[in-house]
Formats: structure tokens, sequence, C-alpha cells
């Protein structure tokens, strides 16, 4: 049994091993984890009372897929329900589609009973006002939010070190494994913008014949490349997790554009192996791993790929 989360990860790995510990299977185990995630105020990168897009509106994406039978299921844009990785998780069992987006998500999660949420707090309301003041002229200040939005969202930074999509890969008593993600996005991000979070092959991927990947941070560039998808081909190729991290890696450096520091690839092998890889981060970017037979999760720094 193996569980590899990112740094937000931390205050949800402790129910993941839980029920993995209790028999139960990894994609369960995982979307156990990331729920803990979506409603811990303290994060501000996934659910609630994280920072919103420029017109204040939360948008939420979600993705899991099964490792053993590679069903996917996902959400991209979701507005005012508590835990996305939920909703994704019912798009997989109850529709023959793989991904919903903006109204057609909403709707859907209204249909099964979905928890509704405002995950736009107070605090986060207030932030998002201030900048967006500090952002505009007075001309635009009255139009808004009748103006173009392409300029403000290029000037878009978020008001705190950005933090990340959590991310969680498992590995049940069984061998299944599986994968499940969640994010707010980019803050002041523009409206309908979808990250890699929700797009499988790019934020996550699992296949328990091979391995799982799932990456952080920018995910223009792992959308841009597969990045999830190549990591777990590059396994199927023959090569080590950790050789396939580096292919993956030069990959993204091919890219021309974007911004590739800050990415962390998360991935796990068929036989249990781990690695952590991130991009350009002088400080090192942490991440928690447990597996069975430790007494409990364990914060390590992932293994630097240059820029």
């Amino acid at each position: 049994m193996l569980i590899v989360t990112n740094h937000e990860g931390g205050v949800g790995i402790g129910e993941t091993a839980k029920a993995l510990r209790d028999g139960r299977p990894a994609l369960d185990a995982a979307e156990a984890g990331v729920r803990l995630v979506e409603v811990d105020p303290a994060i501000r990168s996934v659910g609630c009372n994280s920072w919103p897009n420029i017109l204040g509106q939360v948008e939420l994406d979600a993705a899991v897929m099964d490792g053993t039978t590679l069903r996917t299921g996902a959400v991209g844009g979701l507005v005012g329900y508590r835990n996305p990785v939920s909703v994704a998780r019912a798009v997989m069992k109850r529709l023959p589609h793989e991904i919903l987006v903006g109204a057609g998500a909403a709707r859907f999660a209204a249909e099964i009973g979905a928890e509704r949420l405002d995950n736009l707090t107070p605090a986060a309301h207030a932030t998002w006002q201030r900048v967006l003041n500090e952002s505009l002229d007075e001309r635009q200040r009255a139009a808004f939010p009748d103006i173009p939005l392409s300029e403000l969202c290029q000037r878009a930074t978020d008001p705190e070190y950005q933090k990340d999509t959590t991310v969680f890969l498992a590995i049940d008593e069984q061998g299944g494994m599986a994968s499940a993600v969640s994010t707010s996005g980019w803050a002041w991000k523009y409206p309908g913008r979808l990250g890699d979070s929700p797009i499988i092959g790019a934020g996550s991927y699992a296949d328990a014949a091979y391995g799982a990947c799932a990456c952080t941070h920018t995910g223009e560039m792992t959308i841009r490349a597969g990045t999830s998808r190549a990591v777990v081909l590059y396994l199927k190729m023959g090569l080590s997790l950790e050789d396939a991290l580096f292919e993956a890696g030069r990959d993204l450096r091919r890219l021309k554009g974007g911004l590739i520091r800050g990415v962390a690839l998360h991935a796990i092998d068929a036989q249990g192996n781990h690695r952590v890889a991130s991009f350009g981060e002088a400080k090192g970017v942490d991440y928690w791993i447990w597996e069975h037979g430790m007494a409990a999760p364990e914060r390590r720094v992932a293994m630097h790929l240059d820029v």
C-alpha cells in the first residue's frame, strides 16, 4: 500500500492511509483525502476559501482515475459546490462521459444532490476587491465587469505565495491504483480557464499495469506536453521511474514560452516505488508519503529538475 500527495495533501493523507489500512480501494482512499483538503480554509488553492477568478467567482476543477478500469471522471469550472472531487467521481460512476464543465457540471452536481457551498469567503472576497481596485482605473471601475479582461489576466498574480492543486496517488492492498486531484486553479484567472487538473493525461493519469503521475503548478505547460500520460508511457517503455520523470522533464523544457519553474511531477510505479521531481525551486518542493509499515506519513523534499 502506498500514498503520495503534495504539500497541501498533508491534511488528508492520514484519512487516506486509514482507508487503505481498512481495506478500501485506492480510489475510495484517494477521494477521502482530497475531500479533506477541499474543505480546509487554510488552503487557498483548493476548494473553500480559494482565490477567485477576475470576476470574483471561485471556479473549481477536479478529476479522478481508476488505474484498473482506466475510467475517469472530471469537472471543470464548477461553481457553488463543496467537494468537486466527489462530483468528478460521480461523473465516472453515473455517466457515459468523462468530463463536464461549467453550467453542465453544476447542473449534474445539483441532480446528484451534491452539497452546495459558496466557496468565496468574505476574507477572499475582500482581497479580490482590493486587488481589483488597485488594478483598474476610474473608468474601468465604473464599467466593470463590462470591460476587456485579457489585460487584467496578464497582470494576474496571487496575493500571497502561490500554492497548488492537491494530488493524491494511491495503491491499495490488492494492487489497485488510482489518482485524484482538485484545484481552484490560477488566482484571478480569466473566467472559464481550465488548467491541467480536469484534463486526463495532462494533470493526472493512472494505469495499474505501469504507474501513475499527477502534476502541480502551471497547468498550461503540462497540458501542452501531456505530462502525466507521458510519464506512464515512459514506464510502459521500460524506463525506471526516475528516468521516466527526467524524460518528461525534457519534454517540458522543449516548450517555448510559458513558465515551467515550480512545476512538480508526482509519480509511482506498479512495483510501489515513488518519485517526486520539481523544476527550479531553490528551497525545494516538499510532499507527503505513506506506505505499508509506516507508523505515520512522512514529509520529504522532491528531487530537482533543472529549468
